[in-house]
Formats: structure tokens, sequence, C-alpha cells
């Protein structure tokens, strides 16, 4: 006799014994029935210690303990499977013993008989409440697992992490405006057919993970991205937008004080005021439809589409043709992310992150001069992982300080060590070598300085019917009351 039967029979009789000793024949019948055949027996193994193990996460979360995403993971994705895959292996048990009764009888043996549920008998009606009592159980346990489970998915922990993959993703979304905001506000929304469709689409990125199958870096724009119109929309209304914003944009000169440069910008936001809509998001107002053919990127536009609340349309086709994009060109109906393309996972350009850095006072210009020059050198010309760029800006920070000035180096070693680790960290956040992401891999389309943005329609090249072009009227946009001034005027009668 092999092992394996030895081994069943020993657990049948344990808990046969078990219920005998309790007096309870319906008991002892049940889980017999559940345990006669080895396919059976490891069902109710495989359900009954993946169901405890469920109960005992679910008890111990509901303490206040919320472990990391793995944890989670094998909690309520992978033992519920578990759990489901042991209930079914039970029936798949008896289904398998009565085949080979059938062939069995075939050969000429006897067949045992089905059994006869005749509720007439008190013992039929205890098994059958008893069967109905673990249903519900495992209803409950399914169920508060399905919840637990789609919960955890909602975080953002879940989503980022895929280590290698999500990791340059989740460090920009973590100094983003949108940190607060789960990634499943944006990606997913409300409503159950885009929820089934972005857990589809995950299945995919699981087994393109696990198989090392994804693309290096990231391609975007997402195609399957749902509108925008139906997610930034539920907290960004553009019909609340409207007027004109101040904009300071704030840059340092390379001199040896880091001397502030401000432009200022009167932005024409537009949108609906009053019976006309005017201003940037004009594109956006009730009745207004902008379409273009662009190109995989949407970086290169090929003809626009335009629809006004009149009825009136006008297309407007690129001089170099509308088939400029190229053969993977589309058409597209523009929304909030055809400009604000990267409203959460941001990457700067180095003369962003440097500025940026001495604004918020991580940079001190003060204790060490020339201190952009010096920091967008060593910044421009770090490669490698982040551990060797890290030392490799501080090898160029060091060396160029002491060439500076010999003589204030050893004064200011600290200082530069200091500001040096700050400039590495502006590396670690932006470059990613193992995905292959580098400086304006993700441009943004937002205004037109680090990429074409606006200009990629609004460049006099895009022209209809009659002659009329999209114009590149700066004014359009926005007003420049100051460009790169210290101290400016306007500024400074703004603050009386």
């Amino acid at each position: 006799m092999g092992r394996g039967r030895v081994a069943r029979r020993q657990w049948v009789t344990v808990v046969a014994c078990a219920a005998a000793a309790a007096g309870d024949s319906t008991m002892r019948d049940f889980v017999k029935s559940l345990t006669d055949n080895t396919l059976s027996l490891l069902g109710t193994t495989l359900a009954t210690a993946s169901g405890v193990l469920i109960v005992l996460v679910l008890a111990v979360f509901s303490l206040g303990y919320h472990a990391n995403a793995y944890v989670g993971i094998v909690a309520f994705l992978v033992l519920p499977g578990a759990f489901v895959l042991g209930l079914l292996l039970v029936p798949a048990g008896h289904w398998r013993v009565r085949r080979r009764a059938a062939r069995a009888a075939a050969a000429g043996r006897p067949v045992p008989a089905l059994p006869v549920l005749d509720l007439n008998q008190p013992a039929t009606r205890n098994r059958l409440v008893f069967f109905g009592a673990l249903t519900a159980v495992n209803v409950v346990i399914l169920s508060a697992a399905g919840y637990a489970g789609i919960s955890l998915m909602d975080r953002p922990v879940f989503c980022g992490s895929c280590h290698s993959v999500m990791d340059p993703e989740v460090t920009a979304y973590a100094r983003s405006p949108h940190a607060r905001v789960a990634c499943v506000e944006c990606h997913i929304g409300s409503g159950a057919s885009w929820f089934v469709k972005s857990k589809l689409s995950g299945s995919w990125q699981l087994v393109s993970v696990t198989l090392n199958l994804y693309p290096r870096p990231i391609p975007t724009p997402v195609k399957a991205l749902r509108p925008a119109r139906d997610t930034c929309e539920e907290c960004h209304w553009p019909a609340k937008f409207v007027g004109q914003r101040l904009k300071v944009l704030r840059t340092y000169a390379e001199d040896a004080a880091g001397t502030e440069k401000d432009t200022v910008l009167l932005m024409r936001v537009g949108g609906q005021l009053g019976p006309r809509a005017s201003g940037i998001h004009w594109h956006v107002a009730p009745g207004v439809e902008v379409r273009y053919l662009g190109d995989a990127s949407r970086q290169k536009i090929g003809a626009v589409e335009l629809k006004l609340p009149d009825g009136t349309r006008r297309t407007y086709a690129s001089k170099d043709g509308p088939a400029a994009p190229g053969p993977d060109a589309a058409w597209r109906t523009m929304d909030c992310v055809d400009c604000h393309n990267r409203p959460t996972h941001q990457y700067r350009l180095p003369e962003q992150e440097v500025d940026g850095a001495i604004e918020a006072g991580r940079l001190d210009r003060a204790s060490l001069p020339f201190l952009r020059r010096e920091a967008l050198a060593a910044l421009k010309g770090a490669t490698g992982s982040h551990a060797e760029a890290k030392e490799g800006i501080r090898v160029a920070m060091l060396a160029s300080y002491e060439k500076l000035d010999p003589a204030a180096f050893p004064a200011r070693r600290a200082a530069v060590e200091a500001a040096a680790d700050v400039v590495a960290g502006l590396y670690a956040v932006n470059v990613w070598p193992q995905m292959k992401i580098t400086w304006g891999t993700y441009p943004s389309f937002l205004g037109h300085d680090a990429s074409p943005g606006c200009w990629r329609c609004h460049d006099d090249a895009h022209v209809a019917e009659g002659g009329k072009a999209i114009p590149q009227d700066c004014d359009l946009c926005h007003s420049i009351l100051a460009q790169d001034e210290h101290d400016p005027k306007v500024l400074k009668e703004l603050q009386h």
C-alpha cells in the first residue's frame, strides 16, 4: 500500500474519530464524503488551510496592521485563489471516483449507488443544513477577501510594487502635485466597465513583468487610458478655471552670486466667460471640438479639425501634408492630457531641477560661488547607475571648486560635498538607466520651452482652405510682463 494512501486513511481516521467522539454522525458522514478520495482530501485540506489563513490575516488587518503590498497580494489574491481551487477539487474528486466506477461497471464489477436525497430523513436534512452553513461561511470568507483584495489593488503601494519597472513612476508620482491622489482615480476612474478593462490590461502587465517582456522605457502616451474628461474633470472642472492668472518663473544666472532672474507672465487661462470662450481653455469650451492627426508620440501633428459652437467646421493641414506624422498616425479628440501630458509623473530637465533646488534653499548659492554653473555641469556630465552618478558628481564638483580657488577650497569642501549630495539626488529622481530613462525621455507639452508643446499646432504652418493658418501668436495664451529680469518692476508694484 502506498504511503499517500496510508496517510490519507490516517487523516480520515483522525477526523472520523473526532467526529464520533462528539457523537455527531452527520458531521462524521460529511467529513468522510470530503475525504474519501485523494483529490477531495487535497481540496479539503487546501480550502481549510487557505480559509483559516485568510481569516487570520483579515483579523490582523482589522487591528490596524497594514503590511507591505506583497503580504496583501498573497493574502487577498493568492490565498483566495487557493481557497476556490480547493473547493473545486472536492467535487472533482467525487467526479473522478464516479468515472472510475463507470469503468468498473463496464468490466462487470458492481457500481456504488448515488446517494438519495430524501428530505424526510433527519440525517439528510442535517447534512443539507451543515452544507449550507459551510457554503455561507465560504461566501463570507471570499467576499471579505475579495473586498480587501480590491481595496489593496486601489492603493498606490500596490500599483508601484513592481520595483525596477515602476520605481521611476512611483518616484515621480511621490513628488508631484497629485501625490495624495490614488493612482486609480486617474488611471481608472469610477464605474465597473473601466475597472474590468484595467484589470484585464493589468493581467498582461503582470505576465510581461514576470517574463521580462516589458519595453524600456515604458512608451507614452498610454494608448488605453480613459478619456481625461471622465477623470481629470472630477476635480478640475474647466468651467471653473477661467480668467487670467499671474505666473512667475524664477531662474538663476551662472554668475558668482547666482543672480535671480524672473519672468512674469499673465496667463490667459480663459474658458467660458459669458457667451464666448477665449484663452487656453477655449480648446475644451462647450460646443468646441478639436481633433488632430498625430503620430504615436503626439508630437507631430499632420492635420487639425475644428468644430465651433455654431456648427462651423474647418480643417487645417500641415504644409508637410496630412500624412506627415507617418504610418502610425491616428486621429484623436483633444482633451486635457494633450497639453497637460505629465500632470503627475513629471520628469524635469537639469536646468529646471537646479533652479528649483536653489529656490527651495537645498542648494545654498550664498556659500558657494558659481553654484548653478558647477551644479549643472556636474549633473549633465553624470552617467551610469545612481551610485556611479553620485560618485561622479562628487568628484566633478570637488575638482571644479578646487581648481576655481585652491586657497579657499579647504574651507569650502564640506559645502561642496553637501551640494554634490543634493545634485546627485536630482539625477536619481530623473535618470533611470535600468529603464533607459534619461533627461528629456518624457517631455512635457505644457508650454513650448522644453518641447514643441503648443507649437505642435500653433506654428503658422497648419493652413485651412483660403489660407487661414493656426497662428503662432504669444498673446493668445499670455502677456509677458517681464522677461529674465532681476527684481522686475511689475513684482514690486504688485507687492504694494
